[in-house]
């Protein structure tokens, strides 16, 4: 909670931005510090899915130990999406796929090495639930990496996306005209925004892709190195842009240095990783402006703690 003296105590999370101090209600979003998730959905892989990804080990989807290595290393979240919600998770990295033997034509499904069990329409239902139960938590859905989209239905496959969002959002998408705010968001009723990783230009309720910067490594030195490198930079601070603080397998022979660790698992190395990480975090967030801070295993290390945190210590003196 934030009151009086206490305002830069947090204590829970679920509704923190309802209860950020009034000052910082009316300064852009991209200017607030927002827990974000890395492969949100990535907690419900499916491991009776093809390999989606990488592609050389598409050809022994049929090889049930080898879906369940992929699995095993392509967990990066633990919780489902409405504990992340919960937890005070306010961005999402959600990637698409459409399974190729799917006998509905426009049914989608999330992905990370693996397709999820869970579709695309079911989970953002239950986004929508719970946006309306929480009006003044904005949200920001980021939809991007669509595999199985082939050219010959790609497009009728994102307007039916597109489509469908629009009409289970509503009323609760921020245009992309206006600079978005607290105080903004709250009078206009409208609390998603949802960026996408396709023309949208005739589209007013749907932002483009939004930049995530990451290490590409699983060395948290080089993720640190890397993020500092690309923000000083860039400087991208007119705008929403994700700080991603994720592990990231090599894609060459040098991934079964981990893949071959039988006892190991991606949650595992996230799990040593992360205290490292944000402790970079803390120390360098006076410095330098981090937007959206995206990691794997949200709900762990006081990691939701730490990011919303940075907005009371930057703004409240």
């Amino acid at each position: 909670m934030f009151a009086g003296k206490e305002r830069r105590k947090v204590t829970g999370y679920c509704d923190w931005m309802s209860q950020l101090p009034s000052e910082l209600h009316t300064i852009p979003l991209w200017n607030l510090a927002i827990p974000g998730s890395h492969d949100s959905m990535s907690y419900d892989l499916d491991i009776n899915s093809s390999i989606i990804e990488p592609d050389r080990l598409k050809r022994f989807s049929k090889i049930y130990c080898v879906r369940k290595i992929v699995r095993k290393w392509a967990v990066t979240q633990d919780e489902a999406i409405t504990k992340q919600l919960d937890a005070g998770v306010r961005y999402f990295d959600l990637r698409i796929a459409r399974k190729s033997n799917d006998t509905d034509p426009t049914r989608l499904y999330f992905y990370h090495g693996l397709c999820t069990r869970t579709d695309v329409e079911t989970v953002l239902r239950v986004i929508n639930d719970w946006a309306e139960r929480h009006p003044k938590e904005i949200l920001i859905l980021a939809f991007s990496n669509f595999r199985g989209f082939d050219k010959k239905i790609e497009e009728n496959l994102h307007n039916h996306l597109i489509s469908f969002i629009k009409t289970l959002f509503g009323a609760k998408l921020f245009l992309k005209k206006d600079i978005p705010t607290l105080k903004r968001c709250w009078e206009q009723g409208r609390n998603i925004i949802i960026s996408y990783d396709y023309p949208t230009h005739k589209h007013p309720e749907i932002w483009k892709k939004i930049t995530y910067y990451y290490g590409k490594t699983m060395d948290p030195a080089e993720v640190e190195s890397k993020l500092l490198q690309a923000l000083e930079t860039e400087k991208p601070y007119k705008r929403f842009f994700v700080c991603g603080l994720n592990l990231t397998l090599p894609n060459d022979a040098r991934i079964l240095k981990y893949i071959l660790r039988l006892c190991d698992t991606l949650a595992n190395v996230i799990q040593r990783s992360l205290p490292k990480l944000l402790k970079w975090v803390k120390q360098h967030a006076g410095t330098t402006s981090m937007n959206i801070v995206a990691s794997d295993l949200v709900t762990r290390d006081d990691f939701v703690s730490t990011v919303i945190k940075l907005n009371i210590s930057k703004h409240v003196k």
